[in-house]
């Protein structure tokens, strides 16, 4: 709890090159967003000063930096303290950045395009400890994951088609929105109903699946949908 008697801010630190990005997004995440930016850093180098003596949980991190990028920042934070939650945020979506950035231990991605209440919904989201990335990049993500064609496509297409068979109606119909990258706000206003109501239905579709995030969700629908 805050010194005010509600919830405790998020704290988050924001690493970027660009004094104007830092400053619009301490702007834009400051006020009542429950967000608190605790900590800037122009480059990698200084993150890895700057972001541990902060006490943030969260990492707001560019990957194209000056003198260290954001992925190998990313790469050694992650490596000296688990604990932290780092959200990329860039202009590129290329397959490779997406995989390197997710090997490297980040729990989002997400485009500077990113409309505010999303990127406030994504922090809020990976602090809980649930990935979130942007449709886009779950789209590469899937296409680079299951690039493969070989002998064994059918077998993870019948696989994938079990599984899901599992599932109500109502939790197939969350899981193909959530297959499309939307956030449980946005399944929730497509599907008419409440957002507690889709996280269950969200739990429910991980543990039936078992899977351990929203990826590996699209990854078999993807799969499912996979020509005979």
């Amino acid at each position: 709890m805050s010194s005010t008697g509600g919830p405790t801010p998020i704290a988050l630190a924001v690493v970027d090159d660009d004094p104007m990005v830092r400053a619009a997004l301490a702007m834009m995440l400051g006020g009542g967003s429950g967000i608190a930016v605790v900590a800037e850093a122009e480059n990698g180098e200084e993150a890895l000063r700057v972001v541990p003596a902060s006490g943030a949980a969260v990492v707001l991190m560019d990957i194209r930096m000056p003198v260290r990028d954001g992925l190998s920042a990313t790469e050694e934070l992650l490596r000296t303290h688990p604990d932290l939650r780092v959200i990329v945020l860039t202009t590129f979506d290329t397959d490779d950045m997406v995989l390197r950035a997710l090997r490297a231990g980040a729990a989002g991605f997400l485009l500077k395009d990113t409309k505010p209440a999303r990127l406030v919904e994504a922090i809020r989201s990976v602090a809980a400890g649930e990935p979130m990335l942007s449709p886009s990049v779950t789209a590469q993500l899937i296409a680079a994951v299951t690039r493969d064609t070989g002998p064994d496509t059918h077998d993870r297409t019948r696989a994938a088609r079990a599984a899901l068979a599992e599932l109500t109606d109502r939790e197939r119909d969350v899981a193909d929105a959530v297959a499309r990258g939307l956030s449980n706000a946005e399944v929730a206003a497509e599907l008419f109903m409440g957002v507690p109501t889709v996280k269950t239905h969200v739990g429910r579709i991980f543990a039936k699946l078992g899977v351990e995030n929203r990826v590996q969700v699209a990854i078999l629908v993807h799969d499912a949908q996979a020509p005979d």
